[in-house]
């Protein structure tokens, strides 16, 4: 089963950060990427840029809409994620647990739901 395994952290510490040891944060989730990828787990993973390049778009009555990202107050922005594939969502924790970013996070973990399954029938906690 996938996985969408999203990263959150907070910009301004993210920021106030040591070059050393963001160069270091880099080559940590370089190298579980390299992980990941032996294990099979791997599909593919990108950082992303600050919430404050963000745009979100909404279409209402057929008109577009746009407005300047972060969307919602919070502390801690979406910066990176990875799709997994894993056996399950214990598999997908042992695999979250283990990301770089983790001890100065959050980390949220959604399972893929597959739009080709019969109609009617929605993923676990829908």
């Amino acid at each position: 089963m996938r996985y969408l395994v999203m990263i959150h952290l907070d910009e301004e510490q993210l920021a106030a950060m040591p070059k050393e040891e963001m160069d270091a944060l880099i080559a940590a989730h370089l190298a579980y990427d390299e992980t990941l990828q032996r294990s099979g787990h791997f599909v593919i993973a990108q950082a992303l840029q600050n919430a404050d390049a963000a745009t979100i778009v909404r279409v209402r009555g057929g008109k577009v809409a746009t407005t300047d990202g972060p969307f919602i107050e919070t502390k801690e922005q979406l910066s990176g994620f990875y799709l997994i594939d894993a056996k399950d969502l214990n598999d997908a924790i042992q695999v979250a647990a283990k990301i770089p970013s983790a001890p100065i996070g959050s980390i949220e973990i959604r399972p893929i739901w597959d739009l080709s399954e019969p109609k009617g029938v929605l993923p676990v906690g829908a």
